[in-house]
Protein backbone atom coordinates (compact mmCIF):
# COMPACT_ATOMS: atom_id res chain seq x y z
CA UNK A 1 0.00 0.00 0.00
CA UNK A 2 1.21 3.49 -0.88
CA UNK A 3 0.00 6.86 0.35
CA UNK A 4 0.71 10.07 -1.53
CA UNK A 5 0.08 13.61 -0.38
CA UNK A 6 0.26 17.02 -2.00
CA UNK A 7 0.28 20.36 -0.19
CA UNK A 8 -0.45 23.39 -2.36
CA UNK A 9 0.35 26.96 -1.35
CA UNK A 10 -1.72 29.23 -3.59
CA UNK A 11 -2.11 32.96 -3.99
CA UNK A 12 -5.61 34.12 -4.84
CA UNK A 13 -6.44 37.00 -7.16
CA UNK A 14 -8.21 40.21 -6.16
CA UNK A 15 -9.88 38.94 -2.98
CA UNK A 16 -11.10 41.39 -0.33
CA UNK A 17 -12.86 39.16 2.18
CA UNK A 18 -12.89 35.64 3.58
CA UNK A 19 -16.30 35.15 1.96
CA UNK A 20 -14.81 35.88 -1.47
CA UNK A 21 -11.93 33.53 -0.64
CA UNK A 22 -14.36 30.71 0.17
CA UNK A 23 -16.15 31.29 -3.14
CA UNK A 24 -12.87 30.59 -4.96
CA UNK A 25 -11.37 27.82 -2.81
CA UNK A 26 -14.47 25.67 -2.20
CA UNK A 27 -15.18 24.99 -5.90
CA UNK A 28 -11.54 24.03 -6.48
CA UNK A 29 -11.57 21.63 -3.53
CA UNK A 30 -14.93 20.14 -4.60
CA UNK A 31 -13.83 19.66 -8.21
CA UNK A 32 -10.55 17.98 -7.21
CA UNK A 33 -12.48 15.58 -4.99
CA UNK A 34 -15.09 14.83 -7.66
CA UNK A 35 -12.72 14.58 -10.60
CA UNK A 36 -9.88 12.58 -9.03
CA UNK A 37 -11.56 10.69 -6.13
CA UNK A 38 -9.05 11.90 -3.55
CA UNK A 39 -9.35 13.29 -0.04
CA UNK A 40 -8.86 17.05 -0.19
CA UNK A 41 -9.41 20.05 2.09
CA UNK A 42 -8.29 23.59 2.77
CA UNK A 43 -5.64 22.95 5.41
CA UNK A 44 -4.11 26.29 6.29
CA UNK A 45 -4.12 30.06 6.04
CA UNK A 46 -7.86 30.15 6.71
CA UNK A 47 -7.58 33.62 8.24
CA UNK A 48 -5.71 35.19 5.29
CA UNK A 49 -7.69 36.65 2.38
CA UNK A 50 -5.32 36.07 -0.49
CA UNK A 51 -3.51 32.86 0.53
CA UNK A 52 -4.71 29.30 0.84
CA UNK A 53 -3.17 25.96 1.70
CA UNK A 54 -4.86 22.98 0.09
CA UNK A 55 -3.90 19.43 1.02
CA UNK A 56 -4.84 16.15 -0.60
CA UNK A 57 -4.15 12.47 -0.01
CA UNK A 58 -4.39 9.37 -2.20
CA UNK A 59 -4.09 5.69 -1.28
CA UNK A 60 -3.18 3.09 -3.90
CA UNK A 61 -1.72 -0.36 -4.23
CA UNK A 62 0.39 0.71 -7.20
CA UNK A 63 3.02 3.47 -6.99
CA UNK A 64 2.72 4.25 -10.73
CA UNK A 65 -1.04 4.87 -10.40
CA UNK A 66 -0.44 6.97 -7.30
CA UNK A 67 2.13 9.14 -9.09
CA UNK A 68 -0.19 9.57 -12.08
CA UNK A 69 -3.07 10.78 -9.88
CA UNK A 70 -0.81 13.20 -8.00
CA UNK A 71 0.58 14.55 -11.28
CA UNK A 72 -2.93 15.10 -12.66
CA UNK A 73 -4.05 16.89 -9.48
CA UNK A 74 -0.99 19.13 -9.58
CA UNK A 75 -1.57 20.04 -13.24
CA UNK A 76 -5.23 20.76 -12.47
CA UNK A 77 -4.42 23.26 -9.70
CA UNK A 78 -1.57 24.83 -11.69
CA UNK A 79 -3.93 25.36 -14.62
CA UNK A 80 -6.57 27.24 -12.63
CA UNK A 81 -6.62 30.88 -13.83
CA UNK A 82 -8.02 32.28 -10.56
CA UNK A 83 -5.06 31.12 -8.46
CA UNK A 84 -1.29 31.35 -8.68
CA UNK A 85 0.47 28.19 -7.51
CA UNK A 86 3.35 29.32 -5.28
CA UNK A 87 4.63 25.91 -4.17
CA UNK A 88 3.79 22.23 -4.07
CA UNK A 89 5.06 19.72 -1.55
CA UNK A 90 4.79 16.05 -2.53
CA UNK A 91 5.26 13.10 -0.20
CA UNK A 92 5.09 9.37 -0.93
CA UNK A 93 4.85 6.80 1.84
CA UNK A 94 5.17 3.05 1.40
CA UNK A 95 4.87 -0.01 3.62
CA UNK A 96 8.49 0.39 4.69
CA UNK A 97 7.92 3.86 6.23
Amino acid sequence: MYVGTLSFDVLLGDIRSLKEKRSVVRPIVAEIQRKFSVSVAETGDQDLYRRAQIGLAVVSGDVAHLTEVLDRCERFVAGRPEVELLSVRRRLHGDED
